[in-house]
Parts: structure tokens; C-alpha cells; sequence
């Protein structure tokens, strides 16, 4: 088949994806024969992708930043529900000591399924985790008012079962980056998935706001939990663990995917048995990545469930304006961190810099700028000035994306999901401590105490530029290597598939001879041997005990008409 009718076949690459494939000049046909899943019944109708993204990785990719997006939105229902509370038309009397286990109560079940997620993303396949996670929380979103008017009990109950599904989410996310991320494009399709947390938060802010003051409080509980499960419905439809289990991907998009991604992926999901523990807690760069996430969770949790608390008590805004301004910095956040994405990528390609200093140059950057302009919010005396200097500081630090939250899949690819699980559950205990401490910051003299709170924040991401800068690493790391047995495993030319595919067997000349090389044995001279013709094999009726002479099957021709010389034969 001509290329010109291959590309018309399969849809020409978008923006370029497939200029790096170096073998674009092949036809089909010299693509390995591929096992093409059958059609589903909706597939014959409607192929399983997005109208307007024409490579499947980017829907996979968009469909990821979709879940986060509801995911994340979830979170911030709690926050304008206890702002209604304040205003009166709704009585709870709870303690201090109550509302913060309520806040805290969703991180209690999201830090015990960090590292569990990571091993469940490596056991089943990573999609299907991640969109039952959300469709979980979804439906628990449902029952939150219901708790609510039962007893505070109840509602932390559920919010710690919200928090053990979705602590899953990010660790699977990297299990699905590991088969659909071609290597020089991981920033950019990472931080096109991650961003969701931040639209979620742009989103949810406002849509939280709106639905509880226009409506009640328990709307935008609903609102989400219907959303969520509406969302887990296109999922199944749109994503599948790896692209050759995709029933419509382009061949072309598949061989691109396969040949960048290599062999890697061909070999055995890690195990806990296999799992480098003791490098993991001896490895500099594991470190570096864990400290930038718990600065990151620190300062992001306090936004999310502080920023319209700090808008309304230091400059009195009403719920629908602090929902409104509270997501401004989100807004330009989840603009900047796909960008982030896309310009480090370009880096990398153009050899500007190595990985290992895009990484610290856009984790630092990111964290130094939003530090610096939370000193500038700690200061603050005029709404405008705290609501510009807060966005700006949001915004920039969506630079950071690109550097921690994508380095697990640098340093040790293989083992990304469950390094994602490690570091985002330490990252989860600062969203365990940041609502306790400031809880008693704030109580009782809200407006003086939150100078306190964004001066801690600067200075928790000070550690954090610190730490990072000193010891992460962009290099694929020795301990993250298979092992000489997992080769083994899965290697077409390793010696257990030699064994039984070998020309000699032992005694005829071959492994006896030591002619363990393939090349030697195709040289090698081999005696040929019928078995039960030339030994006696006991037992068996068609052997006979001594070796059968040679003999023709028919006696030497002498017809004369044929054979002999000319004056010999008769005609």
C-alpha cells in the first residue's frame, strides 16, 4: 500500500506528533501483524473518540483531566456549605475540634490508599481504577447532605470513604501514563491530566458558590455526584489500559506509541516481592520529589479550603463574590500548567537543557514566585492587592507541575505509580495538619491570624525550593532497571526459550558440545536421528532391538530400452 493512501487510511498526525517515528516511511504491512480487539456494538456506530482530538492518547489524556476536574470540584462543596452555615439560615453547633475533624476527615482515607493504589494500578488495569475511583466519590458525594442532617459522625464517615477511593487516582494515573506517554511526551500529557485538579478548583469554587447561594447548600452536592457518574459512563466508552487494546486507535498512532515507548512495557508489573524498597528510602531523588509534593499539598489545601474563608473575613465578600475571585488563580493556573508541559517538553527535545535541570528549574521557579507573592498577601491591606498578589502566586506556580509531579516518571518509570502513591500520601498528610493548625490559628481573631498563615505557607515552600534544588534528579535511576530474572521473563531470546526451540539436544553433538550460541548451532553439523529405527525403545512394538540395514526399495533398473549405453538399448 502506497504511503499517500496509509496516511488517508489512518488520518494524518496532529501538530506534528508523529515526527520523531522514524519509521513513518514504512507501510502497514511492515508493522508487525497486530491482534485487533472485535468491535463493541457502540463502536460500530460511533468510534470511541473525542470529535475534535484526532490522536486517542490526547482523549485519553483530556477524558483524565475531565475525572480530576469533578474530582477536585467535590472537595470544594464542603468549604461553601459551612460559609452558608455562618451566615445563620442553617444551625450547626459544632466545635472547634468537630469542624476540623470534618475538614481533615476526607484526608484520613486518602493517605492509607496512597501506596496500596500504587500496587492496585500495577495489578489491574490503571483505567479502570481510576474512573471506578471517581464514580465512587461521585455517588458518596450524594450522601453528604443526607449525613449531615444525621450527625457529624456520619458525615465524617463517608468523607473518609470518599478520601480511601479517591486516594487512587493519582497512582493510577501515572499506571496509565506508563503505557499511553511516549517518553518526550510525558510533560505534556501529564500536566494536560493534572491540571484538572486546578480547573476543578476554578470551577468549583464559582459553581459552588452560585448553586449554594441561589439554591441551598445541598445542591452543589448533587450537582457533582450526578456529574461524576455521567462522566464514568463516557469513560468506559473512550479509555482502555493499553493502545493495543483500543479497538479504533490508527495503526500509525499505535506504532508510534509502541516503537517510542520500546520493550520496557513488555515487562512484569512490579510486585511488593519485587519492589526496591530499600532503594526507594535510600534514594536522594525519591526524597526530593516527596518533599516538593507535601509543600505543594500544604499551600494547595489551604486554598482550597481556606481562600474564600480568607476573602470573606479579612475584606468581607459575600459566598458568590468569594467563589468568583477564589478562582481566578485557578483559572490562570490550569492555563499555565499545560503550557508548563508543553515548554519543557520543547526543552528537552531541543537539547537546551537536560531533564534533570528542566525539573529543578521549573519546580523552584514555580514555588519561588508563589512564595514570593504569598509574603505579599500576608501584607496586605486592600483587597485589590491581596486578590492580584494571590493570583499571580497560584498562577506561576502551576510551573512547578512540570518539574516534581512529573519526575517519578524520569527517575524510575517503571515504578512510577507506586513512587506517585508514596510521595502523594506524604503530600496528604500536610492536607491532614494544615486544617488543624489553621483552624486554632484563625478561631476566635480570623483577620489579624492570617498574616501567620501565609507567612508559613512562603516559608514551607523556602524548604521545599531547598531540598529540590540540592538533590532531585531527571536520570533514569540504576535500581529502577529490571533485574537479570525479569529479563529473563520476558526475553524471545533468553535461555529458557532457547531450551526448547535448540536445533541439537544433548548427546547429538550440540548443547553436549557446548554450542549453547544459536549461530553455532545453525553451523553445526548435525547427525540426523530417527529415533526407533537405530535403538531399542522399551515398550515400544513398532522398534526393533537392533539397528535396520540400509536397503533399496526396489532392485536396480536394467531395462535395455531405457538404460545402458546406445548400442545396448532396444528400440
Amino acid at each position: 500500500m502506497p504511503k499517500q493512501g496509509y496516511d488517508q487510511m489512518d488520518g494524518a498526525a496532529v501538530g506534528g506528533a508523529y515526527q520523531t517515528d522514524n519509521g513513518g516511511n514504512d507501510s502497514p504491512m511492515s508493522f508487525e501483524e497486530i491482534e485487533r480487539p472485535p468491535l463493541r456494538h457502540v463502536d460500530k456506530y460511533v468510534r470511541a473518540e473525542c470529535p475534535c482530538i484526532k490522536t486517542t492518547r490526547y482523549t485519553i489524556s483530556l477524558m483524565t483531566c475531565l475525572g480530576f476536574i469533578i474530582s477536585f470540584g467535590m472537595r470544594c462543596n464542603m468549604g461553601m456549605a459551612k460559609l452558608q452555615f455562618e451566615n445563620g439560615s442553617v444551625k450547626y453547633n459544632w466545635t472547634v475540634a468537630m469542624e476540623s475533624a470534618v475538614d481533615s476527615s476526607f484526608f484520613w482515607g486518602y493517605l492509607v490508599t496512597q501506596v496500596p493504589g500504587g500496587f492496585l494500578a500495577s495489578m489491574f488495569p490503571a483505567n479502570r481504577i481510576f474512573g471506578t475511583a471517581i464514580a465512587i466519590s461521585a455517588f458518596l458525594n450524594l450522601l453528604v447532605p443526607g449525613a449531615m442532617m444525621l450527625h457529624p459522625t456520619v458525615v465524617i464517615l463517608v468523607r473518609v470513604l470518599q478520601g480511601l477511593v479517591e486516594g487512587v487516582t493519582y497512582p493510577a494515573c501515572h499506571g496509565i501514563w506508563r503505557f499511553w506517554a511516549p517518553p518526550l511526551e510525558r510533560s505534556r500529557l501529564a500536566t494536560m491530566a493534572f491540571s484538572g485538579s486546578y480547573a476543578g478548583v476554578v470551577i468549583g469554587m464559582p459553581m459552588s458558590g452560585i448553586l449554594t447561594g441561589s439554591i441551598s447548600w445541598h445542591a452543589p452536592f448533587y450537582f457533582y455526584g450526578v456529574m461524576g457518574l455521567i462522566w464514568y459512563c463516557f469513560w468506559l466508552w473512550l479509555s482502555f489500559e493499553k493502545p493495543r487494546q483500543h479497538p479504533t486507535i490508527s495503526v500509525k498512532e499505535l506504532k508510534y506509541i509502541e516503537k517510542s515507548l520500546g520493550e520496557s512495557v513488555q515487562l512484569p508489573m512490579p510486585t511488593i516481592a519485587t519492589t526496591p524498597w530499600r532503594h526507594f528510602l535510600t534514594s536522594m531523588p525519591v526524597y526530593a520529589i516527596i518533599v516538593a509534593n507535601f509543600c505543594r499539598s500544604w499551600n494547595f489545601y489551604l486554598l482550597v479550603l481556606y481562600q474564600s474563608a480568607y476573602l470573606k473575613h479579612s475584606f468581607d465578600f459575600r459566598i458568590e463574590e468569594t467563589g468568583l475571585l477564589g478562582a481566578l488563580p485557578h483559572l490562570l493556573m490550569t492555563i499555565i500548567v499545560p503550557f508548563g508541559g508543553m515548554l519543557a517538553d520543547h526543552i528537552r527535545k531541543s537539547g537546551i537543557l537536560t531533564t534533570t535541570n528542566v525539573r529543578k528549574l521549573f519546580n523552584c521557579g514555580g514555588f519561588g514566585l508563589e512564595g514570593l507573592f504569598f509574603l505579599v498577601v500576608a501584607h496586605a491591606t486592600s483587597p485589590m492587592g491581596a486578590v492580584t498578589a494571590l493570583t499571580l502566586g497560584v498562577a506561576f506556580s502551576g510551573f512547578a507541575i512540570s518539574g516534581y509531579n512529573v519526575n517519578h516518571l524520569d527517575i524510575a518509570p517503571r515504578y512510577a505509580s507506586i513512587l506517585m502513591g508514596m510521595s502523594n500520601g506524604i503530600g496528604t498528610i500536610a492536607g491532614l495538619i494544615c486544617p488543624i493548625a489553621i483552624d486554632h490559628l484563625t478561631r476566635g481573631q480570623p483577620k489579624s491570624c492570617w498574616s501567620t498563615v501565609f507567612t508559613i505557607a512562603a516559608t514551607v515552600h523556602l524548604v521545599g525550593i531547598t531540598f529540590y534544588a540540592i538533590f532531585a534528579s531527571g536520570e533514569l535511576q540504576p535500581w529502577a532497571e529490571p533485574t537479570v530474572e525479569e529479563q529473563r521473563a520476558w526475553d524471545p531470546v533468553g535461555s529458557g526459550y532457547e531450551k526448547e526451540t535448540t536445533f541439537n539436544d544433548a548427546g547429538d553433538g550440540g548443547a553436549a558440545a557446548g554450542l549453547t550460541d544459536p549461530t553455532a548451532q545453525i553451523n553445526a553439523t548435525k547427525t540426523v536421528s530417527y529415533g526407533a529405527v537405530q535403538q531399542h525403545v522399551a515398550n515400544n512394538p513398532f522398534a526393533y532391538p537392533t539397528a535396520i540395514s540400509e536397503e533399496p526399495v526396489q532392485p536396480e533398473a536394467r531395462d535395455t530400452y531405457l538404460h545402458g549405453n546406445p548400442t545396448e538399448r532396444t528400440y
